[in-house]
């Protein structure tokens, strides 16, 4: 896959899925803490959701970096928007921020 591949690819899943996860592993077998830990907010919060093993793709992998400018896997998006890793996923559960945009209708 070319680098606009890729780049298209991640926009029609952030597009097309309300909540989607780009993590190591997936939902059954998270294959870090960090990932694991994101699971673990959103399965708490009973939202569908979709995941992208980033270690099944090293395009996508790296990929989701430059599409988020954002250094780190895991990687949160919602309403296509894009929420942050780990650390402020777990910031925005605790805020109660997290519960409002996994509740707000997806916007047209």
């Amino acid at each position: 896959m070319t680098e606009l591949d890729v780049h298209k690819y991640i926009a029609h899943l952030v597009a097309n899925n309300r909540v989607v996860l780009f993590m190591k592993g997936n939902k059954s077998f998270p294959q870090c803490g960090f990932s694991a830990a994101v699971i673990e907010v959103l399965k708490r919060h009973g939202v569908p959701f979709e995941t992208v093993n980033v270690l099944q793709d090293q395009a996508v992998r790296e990929g989701i970096k430059q599409f988020s400018s954002w250094p780190t896997i895991p990687q949160l998006y919602v309403g296509g928007e894009f929420i942050g890793g780990c650390d402020i996923v777990r910031e925005m559960d605790a805020s109660g921020e997290l519960a409002d945009k996994l509740k707000a209708p997806a916007s047209a």
